[in-house]
């Protein structure tokens, strides 16, 4: 159920209130997976991503104010619906997302939800190593730039696994 395709890669720059990373991009897997009867696609979704290595994943929609997470990064799959989201925060870039579709994001990438599909749902998921924050001011900033710069290259893609995605797009 899992297409192969080359993703596409975004970077952003810090820009005073959000980080963002400062090497690794935000990558999106475009129509990266396939749904069909009778499978669930969140379910479809959490068993591709738990089978490169992702877990402790969670079912819902993004937050709709810009946050980021500075010890871990995070996986986006979409299982229903579309939306469009805010990457990279209020200067970053508003990307629409639909069923099939799946982000990743590097630790300290502000993202927010802009408008969505009534039945929008995302499957999120972590890295195994890394501890979840959730960053929403400049407060901490300095000390959340360090955390972000320390947090490791996960061994495989949500999505590619080994040998595609961010095993091969983020460059240490």
């Amino acid at each position: 159920m899992v297409r192969a395709r080359k993703p596409a890669t975004v970077r952003f720059t810090d820009d005073g209130i959000v980080p963002n990373h400062p090497r690794w991009p935000l990558v999106i897997h475009r129509n990266a997976v396939h749904f069909s009867d009778p499978y669930d696609p969140a379910t479809i979704i959490d068993t591709l991503f738990s089978g490169n290595g992702w877990g402790r994943s969670w079912r819902d929609t993004v937050y709709d104010f810009v946050h980021y997470h500075s010890q871990t990064h995070e996986a986006m799959g979409v299982a229903r619906g579309e939306a469009t989201i805010e990457f990279g925060g209020i200067k970053g870039r508003r990307l629409k997302v639909r069923a099939g579709d799946v982000a990743v994001l590097p630790a300290g990438t502000g993202h927010r939800l802009i408008d969505a599909s009534r039945n929008f749902l995302v499957v999120g998921a972590y890295p195994p190593e890394g501890a979840y924050d959730e960053c929403t001011d400049t407060r901490d900033l300095a000390e959340a730039r360090k955390r972000i710069a320390r947090v490791k290259k996960p061994p495989c893609d949500p999505v590619q696994g080994k040998k595609g995605g961010i095993a091969t797009l983020w460059k240490l």
